[in-house]
């Protein structure tokens, strides 16, 4: 069995050397620059096992500047935000850090726009995937038990414009088990699920078969689900669309191809369009 060889995100830190192998040239001589440095310290007597922090820290400005945030870089070098934080400022009182072990150092410095794991992404497929969920019956507080998340926060997810990457993940993985089970098989009662999928589908929301239909929308916050929106509703929304930029009611009948007094019922009908 062969193994496959990784290839290095860049070559400007001993990562690429120690990570992935790499013998070029100028990364050997790097690495037995460091060993060199380390090992005239531990002669001297003035060895701490710590190197001077500015490369770390200019690599996260560097970074920073081409939109990867701290939140980011930690996600990416599995760390925490308050260790990255602090080689740029100073955190919960303490001075900015100037000085890291090697092996944090590297593992920062490989992060880079070709690997970055972003650690905030859009909230919409998440909130299409717990809404799917609850137009077949499950209770959004049983979703986040089920993805191992915090119970309490959960329908607050449906508001927010962001979520952290893992959620996202855990809500997804949970999506694809939960949507093949029936609730009242799985500890939800009868009442909970008829009362979860009636709010579903007073608020209109998608069954996981509709963005099986609609896979590049499932994410896309610019995509509107005409889920069960009648022709009826979709006349008044365009009439309303086309009257209130100003055109008579006389030439929205003529440009839908409808009579006045459909364009008139359908309005009265369906006064809050399909918003």
């Amino acid at each position: 069995m062969t193994t496959a060889v990784r290839t290095p995100p860049h070559h400007n830190t001993l990562t690429c050397y120690t990570d992935y192998q790499c013998r070029r040239p100028e990364c050997v001589d790097r690495y037995n620059a460091r060993n060199r440095e380390r090992l005239q310290a531990q002669k001297a007597g003035t060895w701490t096992g710590l190197i001077d922090a500015e490369p770390v820290r200019q690599h996260i400005l560097q970074l920073g500047a081409i939109g990867i945030s701290p939140s980011d870089i930690a996600a990416t070098a599995d760390t925490s935000i308050q260790s990255v934080l602090e080689f740029i400022r100073p955190v919960r009182g303490r001075g900015r850090r100037h000085r890291t072990s090697p092996a944090m150092a590297a593992r920062i410095l490989a992060v880079g726009p070709d690997n970055v794991v972003r650690a905030v992404v859009d909230a919409t497929a998440t909130q299409r995937r717990l809404q799917a969920l609850a137009a077949l019956g499950w209770p959004m507080k049983r979703t986040a038990l089920h993805a191992g998340l915090s119970t309490t926060n959960i329908t607050g997810i449906l508001t927010r414009s962001r979520v952290t990457a893992a959620t996202e993940q855990a809500i997804a993985d949970a999506y694809d088990q939960m949507r093949r089970q029936r609730p009242e098989n799985h500890r939800v009662s009868r009442g909970q699920a008829k009362k979860t999928r009636r709010r579903a589908a007073a608020a209109r929301w998608p069954k996981p078969s509709y963005w099986d239909q609609h896979p590049d929308g499932l994410g896309d916050p610019h995509f509107q689900p005409l889920y069960k929106v009648t022709p009826g509703e979709l006349v008044a929304e365009d009439a309303r669309w086309l009257l209130n930029g100003g055109v008579s009611l006389e030439h929205v009948a003529e440009r839908l191809d409808k009579t006045t007094d459909y364009i008139t019922q359908v309005l009265r009908q369906y006064p809050g369009g399909t918003a």
